[in-house]
């Protein structure tokens, strides 16, 4: 190969779409959270939040519908800063936490809207029912986290709203509104071993998440 056509076939070869393949990351369970918020009765929004979600992301921040989510929020966890109204939340005439003890969500595609932001649609399981949910998500860092481990790590904000009577929690609908908001922040690092729900988990060592910080 004559040497002044090198750098464009190494050129071509990095703007392949094989050659770009989406960096793996695992959800820090520590630096994520999710919080919802429902009306109650009229007078106020009610705001829980869970801690511990766990999941994986396939991303390349060049080309944003490459990326994958697949992402469970345990709902036991959901605390609404009162022991008797996070019990009445988890019972079976609600979220039923003891019968299906997570949410889960996995995206089918990716809707690019600008270089830092885009749709996330995909399904939401939730009380044994799935339905499609559409988060908002914007992007707001991708590199080397500053404390040990120094892992490369993104972070993301995200919200959406859906309906809990599509989901079957229909009770107390004069106390409890139809339409519950989403707010999510999340980080996820990077991972050689993080692997979706279909796919086989590799032998070894696994990640561990980043100290709280």
């Amino acid at each position: 190969m004559p040497l002044r056509l090198a750098p464009l076939v190494f050129l071509l070869a990095l703007l392949s779409p094989m050659a770009a393949a989406a960096e793996r990351f695992a959800l820090d369970p520590v630096h994520t959270r999710v919080m919802v918020a429902v009306d109650h009765a009229g007078y106020s929004k009610a705001i829980g939040t869970a801690s511990g979600s766990t999941g994986v992301l396939a991303f390349d921040p060049t080309d944003w519908r490459q990326a994958r989510l697949e992402a469970r929020v345990p709902l036991q966890r959901l605390d609404f800063g009162d022991t008797a109204w996070n019990r009445a939340v988890a019972a079976a005439n609600l979220l039923d936490a003891t019968r299906t003890p997570e949410a889960h969500f996995i995206s089918t595609r990716v809707e690019p809207v600008a270089g830092d932001e885009a749709i996330v649609h995909g399904q939401l399981t939730l009380r044994g029912v799935t339905r499609p949910l559409a988060l908002q998500v914007r992007m707001n860092a991708l590199k080397r986290h500053p404390m040990p481990p120094f892992r490369r790590t993104a972070g993301f904000s995200a919200t959406a709203t859906l309906s809990r009577a599509d989901f079957g929690i229909d009770a107390w609908p004069s106390m409890i509104g139809d339409t519950v908001e989403l707010r999510i922040e999340a980080e996820a690092f990077a991972s050689r071993t993080a692997r979706f729900s279909d796919e086989t988990a590799p032998e070894g060592p696994l990640d561990s998440p980043a100290p709280a910080g």
